[in-house]
């Protein structure tokens, strides 16, 4: 598991572990629905502090090839839906943390460079 390809599990378990914790996992269902459809472009957005991470990490984790999702969803909510096993850790994701490109940004890289610079070496690894 790479930092920006196929980042796993691990801070979707930290998230989960978390004192309020609340199962969003059915937006992933939403998700699973829009597979392999014309009209599959979502945007979620939310107000600050209102999970955009912990959204993200969720999604990182359910979707990420590389890693096995099965036993932290086991007992929430997408679990229980029939697209569940069709489409848990079956696919590449990238996961951008724009707090890193942006604090990559002021110190005089562009956007562009900050990808370039962070993404770009783990995606020609993982695809020569």
């Amino acid at each position: 598991m790479g930092t920006y390809l196929n980042p796993g599990l691990n801070n979707f378990i930290e998230d989960k572990q978390r004192l309020h914790y609340i199962d969003k996992t059915l937006l992933i269902k939403e998700l699973n629905n829009k597979i392999d459809i014309k009209d599959k472009f979502i945007c979620s957005s939310r107000p600050r502090r209102f999970g955009k991470t912990m959204a993200a990490n969720m999604i990182a984790a359910y979707y990420s090839k590389g890693c096995d999702s099965h036993e932290i969803f086991s007992d929430l909510k997408i679990s229980t839906t029939p697209s569940f096993e069709n489409h848990i850790n079956k696919y590449n994701v990238i996961a951008l943390d724009m707090n890193v490109i942006f604090r990559s940004k002021l110190k005089g890289c562009t956007t562009s460079e900050s990808v370039d610079y962070f993404v770009i070496p783990e995606l020609r690894k993982a695809f020569p």
